[in-house]
């Protein structure tokens, strides 16, 4: 239980300092705090609204994956961004170029969309490993490459033929390859989740998070990366090539970024095809939550829920002439606030084992002192 309150310290503390800095900005902007919190909850207390903000947050939760894959190791994959729209734009071509029963249909898409981003990724991890270019340069210019590309794809090679509509798009995906919703599932619990579906890619980012736990807590190969962001010439003493874990730890990263999309593309019924209507931005947010989830699945899961849920809070304020703006400002402290309260809290703890460890030290050092003294005197 100490371990457990400990650990929530720093999230409760950032939690109240990102509330307070929102109520200052309302209070200078003339708006009352408490009105506003107060149509703030009442806009995501409903099973529809936390319906929404479960499938607003399962693309956001992939994406923290994505870049919290990179950071155990030290790495910053800054590239998700332009990995996931590039192989979502091919994803959607390609599952519109063949015909395949439901099941398989969508593993192929999968597939593409993991090779894609894989791909990408690894012309990061080959200049770093052989270059040593920093990747966090190295994937903001290709972020900007990957831009550039989908457009010139979209436009030309990718677009739908013989469309009367003036929006660059691909063809829309058979219906063999979407992903159903979830709502008879829920349902059938007796749950009654109004109008709002949810979608079933969930399922998928359930199975990522289980799979991120195992494979970087669980396995020779998650020990070795830890080991490797840790301290790389411990891992070379130990035996492990550090390029080699930096070439899979990016690719790796870069394939789970070719989900991002995926949840759009295969589960909402908005989309089942790539335009310039599809959710862009998402490997940035990704980022943040990381950084707010400290890499952990759990967490990243809980900081992606915080993020959209503040996102459906604040999306009736601009009616009632409230900035809508206040949300970004609530993530933005909650972030910034969140890293400074982890770090104080790592050092306290760096600090309280430094000084049990010299307890320690000096009682074993009494000890032997006495064991000495006595075998003297009994000589």
């Amino acid at each position: 239980m100490k371990r457990l309150g400990r650990a929530l310290v720093a999230p409760a503390t950032a939690a109240g300092v990102a509330i307070l800095i929102s109520a200052l900005a309302l209070l200078l902007s003339g708006n009352s705090p408490l009105r506003a919190f107060a149509e703030m909850w009442d806009n995501i207390s409903s099973a529809e609204s936390i319906v929404l903000i479960i499938n607003r947050a399962v693309p956001y939760y992939i994406a923290g994956v994505a870049v919290a894959v990179g950071f155990k190791m030290n790495l910053f994959n800054i590239g998700a961004n332009g990995q996931y729209i590039l192989a979502a734009l091919v994803a959607a071509w390609a599952g519109t170029q063949v015909s395949l029963p439901a099941p398989l249909h969508v593993t192929f898409i999968l597939v593409v969309a993991v090779f894609v981003g894989a791909a990408w990724a690894s012309i990061t991890a080959i200049l770093k490993v052989t270059r040593n270019v920093n990747e966090v340069i190295s994937s903001i210019m290709l972020n900007f490459i990957a831009t550039g590309l989908v457009a010139f794809l979209l436009a030309e090679p990718f677009r739908e033929p013989d469309s009367a509509s003036l929006i660059a798009q691909t063809e829309k995906l058979a219906a063999s390859a979407t992903i159903p919703q979830l709502n008879r599932l829920i349902e059938w619990t007796g749950v009654d989740l109004g109008n709002a579906n949810l979608y079933g890619f969930l399922i998928f980012a359930i199975a990522l998070g289980i799979g991120y736990h195992l494979l970087l807590n669980r396995s020779r190969f998650g020990y070795e990366l830890r080991l490797t962001g840790i301290n790389p010439d411990a891992a070379r003493a130990a035996g492990v090539n550090p390029n080699a874990m930096i070439l899979k730890t990016i690719i790796l990263s870069g394939a789970i970024a070719g989900l991002i999309g995926m949840h759009s593309l295969l589960a909402d019924p908005q989309f089942h095809r790539y335009g310039d209507q599809f959710p862009r931005n998402l490997g940035f947010t990704g980022i943040a939550l990381a950084l707010l989830g400290r890499n952990s699945p759990v967490g990243v899961a809980l900081a992606a829920l915080i993020w959209a849920m503040i996102e459906r809070g604040t999306q009736p304020l601009s009616l009632l002439g409230i900035p809508q703006e206040i949300g970004v400002i609530m993530q933005g402290s909650f972030l910034l606030s969140a890293i400074i309260a982890y770090e104080v809290v790592r050092r306290r703890n760096e600090a309280r084992t430094t000084a049990e460890a010299a307890r320690l030290i000096t009682q074993n050092t009494d000890a032997d002192s006495n064991e000495t003294v006595e075998a003297q005197v009994t000589r």
